[in-house]
């Protein structure tokens, strides 16, 4: 399809001589000589570019160009006399000027140009566009149990100061959506967030994968590679795994987070480093620290301001919802709406996730091929790990203070109703008690049976 431009120039024989010029360089060409004309011209077309007279009979074309380059690309044709114009131009919004009389190579040349740059500009804003509805979409916390509220809490409140976050959790627990979360609701949130994972990075990678490298730094370094600190200029960047990267990374790593600054492989140039760090980890930073395996320099500087998710055994409540969200948001089958029997959920809570929320996510994808053209999940379409996790026998229950013998009894008993869902019968076989004992506990300590049942 033909590029659509608009000439607006005064001058018969230069307007046409532009108009017949574009047209043998296959644009569609429109020419007018008046300001009015172009005005009724865009209330019935949207031209890819326009090219006009700074000086008009009927008007002076400087003053409209700030109002009508925020949708079309403009490029101002002035007298050679005229600079100071076309200086005003390029303020109020043009993309370039072309000074008379006009050169016909120099008119191909910055059209071209000019139309590469718009389409670069429109290519530019819809994956920008892209990415943060990715960003927001991949920075939603799914979730509305006590444990979630309170980790959207310390989100909510760390986000917006510039402070470096450690985040720990188990495998599989949504590190990195914390960290996605993070940068979402920050002031960087315009700018990119970068993801390092730490673990698939080579060692002797590490260094100029993050901090870029400079022609010769090494074998095969023959070009200068900026790094992803740079890469994520005025963003976020992310590191996964932090435990993993060696000494030599954890000493430069450490440099950037006490002065900001940074060096590319085999350069004597300090860089600053515009970026706020997030790292996570899995790992017990602090006991590494101790034994050696981690400079405790860094891990106090990562530990600025420390995010500790809970693992999905410990927020059950979640459950359902998480479930029926992957249901919902599943991409690789659309052709039959499914949703999850009571019986299905009540399988979910109560086995105990050693994978987390991605062997959740797992288990429902499967389970999605496995039903077929059937619209309802049920519990033999869930295939569950018994080999990955701990010991399903284990137990932890928290308290701030020294428990008395009823408050262990009320919690383990809350526990393991949130974890079958509110079934006595099955309660009471797991505690080796009768259901009708069951029954008088959950009266004697005010639970709430109804709500452990899955919805």
């Amino acid at each position: 399809m033909k590029a659509k431009l608009v000439v607006v120039e005064d001058d018969d024989t230069l307007r046409t001589l532009m108009i017949q010029h574009l047209s043998n360089l296959d644009y569609e060409v429109e020419g007018l000589s008046r300001w009015h004309s172009v005005m009724d011209y865009l209330e019935k077309y949207e031209p890819a570019l326009i090219l006009t007279d700074a000086r008009l009979p009927d008007a002076n074309s400087l003053e409209y160009i700030e109002k009508i380059s925020v949708n079309y690309p403009v490029i101002v044709l002035t007298a050679f006399g005229s600079v100071r114009d076309a200086v005003s131009a390029i303020k109020a919004g043009a993309v370039d000027y072309i000074l008379k009389p006009v050169s016909l190579d120099t008119l191909t040349i910055t059209v071209e140009r000019a139309l590469d740059n718009a389409a670069l500009r429109r290519d530019h804003m819809f994956c920008k566009r892209q990415l943060e509805q990715s960003i927001q979409r991949n920075s939603s916390l799914v979730g509305n149990s006590t444990a979630m509220a309170e980790l959207k809490q310390m989100i909510g409140a760390v986000a917006p100061n510039d402070i470096t976050v450690l985040i720990q959790g188990e495998s599989g627990s949504g590190k990195e959506l914390v960290a996605r979360a993070i940068h979402a609701h920050s002031h960087r949130k315009k700018h990119n967030y970068v993801a390092v994972d730490c673990c698939t990075l080579q060692e002797n990678l590490f260094e100029s994968e993050l901090f870029g490298h400079e022609k010769g730094a090494f074998t095969g370094a023959d070009k200068q590679k900026k790094g992803l600190i740079e890469g994520a200029e005025g963003g976020t960047l992310f590191l996964d795994e932090i435990g993993e990267i060696n000494s030599s990374g954890q000493a430069k790593l450490l440099r950037v987070l006490e002065t900001g600054q940074y060096r590319r492989l085999g350069s004597t140039k300090d860089l600053t480093a515009n970026v706020r760090i997030v790292a996570a980890t899995n790992r017990d930073l602090e006991t590494m620290s101790v034994e050696g395996k981690f400079r405790s320099d860094l891990f106090f500087r990562l530990n600025a301001f420390n995010i500790v998710i809970p693992p999905l055994r410990d927020r059950r409540d979640d459950i359902p919802e998480l479930a029926a969200h992957f249901v919902k948001n599943h991409t690789f089958s659309t052709r039959v709406s499914k949703n999850l029997s009571s019986s299905a959920v009540r399988s979910l809570v109560s086995y105990d996730w050693p994978g987390n929320i991605r062997e959740l996510k797992n288990v429902i994808e499967r389970a999605i091929i496995l039903s077929g053209d059937r619209q309802v999940i049920k519990p033999e379409h869930f295939s569950f790990s018994r080999v990955l996790g701990k010991s399903e026998g284990v137990v932890t229950l928290s308290f701030d203070h020294d428990p008395s013998m009823e408050e262990l009894e009320a919690h383990y008993l809350s526990y393991q109703l949130k974890k079958y869902s509110g079934r006595r019968g099955k309660v009471a076989e797991v505690m080796g008690i009768s259901e009708r004992s069951i029954y008088r506990m959950i009266k004697r300590y005010e639970l709430d049976e109804n709500s452990y049942k899955a919805s």
